[in-house]
């Protein structure tokens, strides 16, 4: 499968490419990577990397690298993830530091939403959150997700948000 590239009135959502690893394996790294499971170490960190790279010829989705279309600047990602470790697919996205509370995210996951459900015609998509997690659950809410309280978890005390197409 090709790769889509996507865009926004800002951003450019882009194939990952080596040279993002290394702010990726940073954000990783860092205690802002809790939600996620982490801190992760580098092998760690490679390995979820691949991941997201991998689903493109899995499963026909996976990550995106989100590129501020002013600056060029790389400012996180955004994904879709399944397989053995996802009972659902999930649209997920992180920012690096310092680029939250520009609509960033909402913006990008909206622009794969979108895509996934017209190119791979999906029934339904998920997010699934720390509990903790309220800055991106307030990011699902503006993209139209409702708490599902009996979608199957990735982890224990999960809490799950659901998109369905609008058109």
């Amino acid at each position: 499968m090709t790769i889509p590239t996507l865009e926004t009135p800002r951003l450019t959502l882009r194939a990952l490419r080596m040279e993002d690893f290394p702010a990726y394996a940073a954000l990783m790294a860092s205690p802002r990577s809790v939600y996620m499971g982490g801190p992760f170490d580098l092998r760690g960190a490679w390995g979820m990397f691949c991941h997201d790279v991998a689903l493109w010829s899995l499963c026909g989705h996976g990550a995106l690298m989100i590129d501020v279309k002013e600056t060029g600047a790389c400012i996180g990602q955004v994904g879709i993830n399944h397989g053995p470790l996802f009972p659902e697919k999930e649209l997920g996205w992180l920012l690096y530091d310092g680029f939250e509370g520009h609509g960033y995210a909402t913006e990008a996951a909206a622009a794969l939403r979108d895509w996934a459900f017209a190119t791979l015609k999906l029934p339904t998509l998920v997010s699934y959150f720390d509990p903790e997690n309220h800055r991106s659950m307030a990011v699902s809410t503006r993209l139209g997700g409702t708490r599902d309280d009996n979608a199957p978890v990735q982890d224990d005390g999960d809490v799950v948000y659901r998109y369905y197409p609008t058109a």
